[in-house]
């Protein structure tokens, strides 16, 4: 009896089986990213290289946003260079595996992660702070204040 794969895709892993045939996904690969192409050393590099980070201008202070769902703030490094260049960094290390486990599907990423940013010349590098809440980062930046010219009437004799 030979092995005929079905014509949805599916295989029999076990022919005693008749409950091992792989279920065909219509939805396998619709939501898939054009890394899933990419050899798997990549893939998770160019996943945590993407890893988004908001970052908006209010008038007392630039504020960056990291999702970063299940690190530790520990794992995670927020850093001023010279230059005003911002840099969050980290690393999410890989689950430990079993020799019993079977994998189905591994989607979450693992590995290292950095983004820099330039700051402008009004950031007050010396008073950045981050906390991390719910596995988003926040990272807030003070403004310099803006200095108003100062007018000066001048009484007109005469």
């Amino acid at each position: 009896m030979a092995l005929i794969p079905s014509i949805f895709g599916g295989q029999r892993t076990n022919v005693l089986d008749p409950f091992s045939l792989d279920i065909w996904d219509p939805f396998d690969g619709l939501f898939q990213s054009p890394l899933t192409n990419l050899p798997s050393s990549a893939r998770e590099t160019a996943q945590l290289v993407s890893t988004k980070i908001d970052w908006k201008e209010t008038p007392e202070a630039h504020v960056f946003r990291a999702d970063l769902p299940g690190m530790k703030k520990e794992e995670v490094k927020v850093e001023v260079e010279d230059g005003n260049i911002l840099q969050i960094s980290g690393e999410r290390s890989k689950e430990q595996e079993e020799k019993t486990d079977k994998w189905h599907r591994v989607e979450r990423s693992s590995g290292k992660f950095l983004r820099r940013f330039r700051l402008p010349e009004n950031a007050k590098l010396e008073e950045v702070k981050a906390t991390m809440e719910n596995g988003v980062l926040t990272v807030t930046v003070p403004k310099v204040e803006e200095m108003k010219p100062q007018v000066k009437s001048i009484q007109i004799s005469g």
